[in-house]
């Protein structure tokens, strides 16, 4: 069995593609989530990382759980027990929405078709999104019984609210791409052949930028979403005085006032 994640690498950008399409990139053992935290993590180390995209192979960017292994208590959901479960829950699909949240690069969801329940959960985790025309999207734990385990009630409100998200996860409704943009799920709609295209030139905007910068930014965004306006003042306080030590920033700060391109070089 190859891992669940094929990864590319252009430059400072790393592009991931889940690679499941025959059972349209379903996330179906513990095998799939290591390998996504592994790669993340991975990631994560190298320094000369600055921006992931991902996405999916084939007609899906995930059509989330894999119901036959539920339906036979097998692989990351259910098993012969509550505690068994609950315990399957943290160490599975829990440690891939860690991951997701916990990394410190830009992340890109470039949702090339069907994002349902855990794979929309996955999209949202994400820091941009952005989705072809023929991409559907669903939050549809409710349409097989269960609730949203993969920590998605936090992150889809995250994203449109807490009216909307309960909307979307009360009714399990299926809704196309343009309906995804109008409630700000993605932020843009591309053709579908466009998608990757745009994801790039998106990260490639992210990435002429220096390095640790982007890092620290990504950061400080993700603390804001659950702390108060004084503890970001002094958070960003703090970052602002590791930044302002960087040779990068001495580097912008020469080509700005010198007027030419700077070069940025991590340190």
């Amino acid at each position: 069995m190859g891992a669940f994640l094929e990864v590319e690498r252009k430059g400072r950008i790393a592009i991931l593609r889940m690679n499941k399409p025959e059972s349209m990139n379903a996330i179906g053992t513990h095998e799939d989530c290591e390998d996504i935290c592994n790669t993340l993590q991975t990631l994560n180390d190298d320094k000369g990382v600055s921006c992931i995209i991902l996405t999916g192979n084939g007609k899906a960017f995930s059509a989330g759980g894999n119901l036959k292994s539920m339906q036979q208590r097998q692989g990351i959901g259910v098993l012969d027990q509550p505690d068994s479960t609950r315990s399957n829950y943290r160490r599975g699909v829990q440690r891939v929405a860690r991951a997701l949240l916990d990394i410190e690069i830009p992340a890109i969801a470039a949702v090339n078709g069907h994002a349902v329940g855990l794979g929309c959960d996955l999209a949202c985790l994400c820091d941009i999104r952005i989705a072809a025309k023929s991409a559907l999207f669903s939050c549809s734990f409710i349409k097989v019984g269960i609730v949203p385990g993969d920590g998605g009630a936090w992150a889809l409100q995250q994203v449109v609210g807490y009216a909307k998200a309960a909307e979307l996860f009360l009714t399990g409704d299926r809704f196309d791409a343009e309906t995804a943009k109008e409630m700000g799920l993605v932020s843009r709609v591309v053709d579908d052949e466009a998608l990757l295209d745009e994801a790039m030139a998106i990260a490639e905007r992210i990435v002429c930028n220096p390095p640790r910068a982007l890092r620290l930014t990504k950061r400080l965004l993700r603390e804001a979403q659950h702390s108060r306006m004084s503890d970001i003042l002094e958070l960003s306080a703090a970052y602002q005085a590791i930044i302002h030590e960087t040779s990068d920033n001495r580097e912008a700060i020469n080509a700005f006032v010198e007027k030419r391109p700077p070069v940025f070089t991590g340190d």
